[in-house]
């Protein structure tokens, strides 16, 4: 898949969040890379799918806003693209992954999201 599809299949999984979901997204941007680099105190094969950096909507304050950097959402690209066999299982995991990261800005953690099978 192009980088150019890449980005199509993350911007219609992003469309394909219900609209009052969709609108109920504050202060966030989301970005594609290729890979993850892990930091210094992480085991340096992490692979990751996609990272949430932010301060999810359950935990802002009245103060949190104040001068705040957007939240960050990454997908990255090498380890879907690995991971999935066809183009239709790729389209299929770049939306789990979209969906899975947009719900940690909604303060859902990963044992839920496991429970509810976005995991």
């Amino acid at each position: 898949m192009s980088p150019d599809d890449f980005e199509a299949a993350v911007d219609d999984a992003l469309n394909s969040i219900p609209e009052d979901l969709a609108k109920a997204m504050n202060n966030v941007a989301v970005f594609i890379e290729d890979e993850y680099i892990p930091g210094p105190h992480e085991d340096p094969e992490t692979e990751l799918l996609g990272l949430y950096d932010g301060t999810p909507l359950t935990e802002r304050d009245s103060w949190w806003g104040a001068g705040s950097l957007p939240d960050r959402i990454v997908i990255f690209s090498g380890p879907l693209t690995r991971m999935c066999e066809t183009r239709e299982e790729l389209v299929d995991e770049i939306r789990i992954t979209v969906i899975h990261e947009v719900a940690h800005h909604f303060g859902i953690d990963d044992a839920r999201l496991h429970e509810l099978g976005w995991g």
